[in-house]
């Protein structure tokens, strides 16, 4: 039996609740450029990095004047702006990682999300000290559900991939995690309609009693 040394963590979803505030940053970036953003097509970019989104929209959309790469920035500020501001931790999980430091485990987050929101959300939940590793996959010549982000932070880590466990919320996420062979716990927070068949463990809240590592 393989002895688990390392946690990795999802960002988006597992520890602040911020997909509503990518919808909205791209909603209101990309409609001020002409784009004509729909709820059906904007589901389809739910698990795209946000260069991979900017670039889906502008292949729909063409605008002019304004570069890929400052349209991908002027979303990713008004994120930054909207996590900065508004209440979005999820509850528990700052405790639930610290719990998880005492037993020794070494702790990485991988996400999709820029390199520039990370220091962000470790800032607001005050967890940079907990944290090994943090990698965004702009480091990666691709993201999730890639598993290469995964490979990064377990190599990172000092541990093999089958001795980490990854937090999830998203399919793409849980699907890049088991393509890396580690083992993955869906983090639910509640939901009935996302898709969690592939999860090795499922958990509702990181404040549960019955959570035990």
């Amino acid at each position: 039996m393989t002895i688990s040394k390392a946690f990795i963590f999802d960002m988006d979803g597992v520890l602040v609740d911020s997909e509503g505030y990518w919808k909205q940053a791209e909603y209101e970036v990309f409609t001020s450029l002409g784009v004509e953003v729909t709820d059906e097509q904007a589901d389809l970019t739910k698990s795209m990095t946000t260069l991979e989104v900017t670039q889906f929209w502008y292949e729909r959309f063409p605008w002019g004047n304004v570069a890929l790469e400052v349209v991908e920035q002027l979303v990713v500020s008004r994120v930054i702006a909207l996590i900065e501001s508004e209440d979005c931790l999820i509850d528990g999980v700052k405790s639930f990682i610290e719990k998880l430091k005492e037993k020794k485990y070494k702790i990485g987050l991988a996400t999709n999300s820029p390199q520039r929101i990370i220091p962000v959300v470790l800032k607001k939940l005050d967890a940079l000290h907990l944290f090994d590793v943090a990698l965004s996959a702009d480091s990666e010549i691709k993201g999730k559900p890639d598993p290469a982000i995964y490979f990064s932070a377990a190599e990172k880590l000092g541990a093999n991939p089958e001795e980490c466990i990854v937090i999830e919320d998203s399919y793409s996420g849980m699907l890049a995690a088991k393509n890396a062979g580690m083992k993955v716990i869906a983090f639910t927070n509640g939901s009935k309609t996302k898709d969690f068949q592939i999860a090795d463990f499922h958990i509702d809240s990181f404040e549960s009693d019955r959570i035990e590592f």
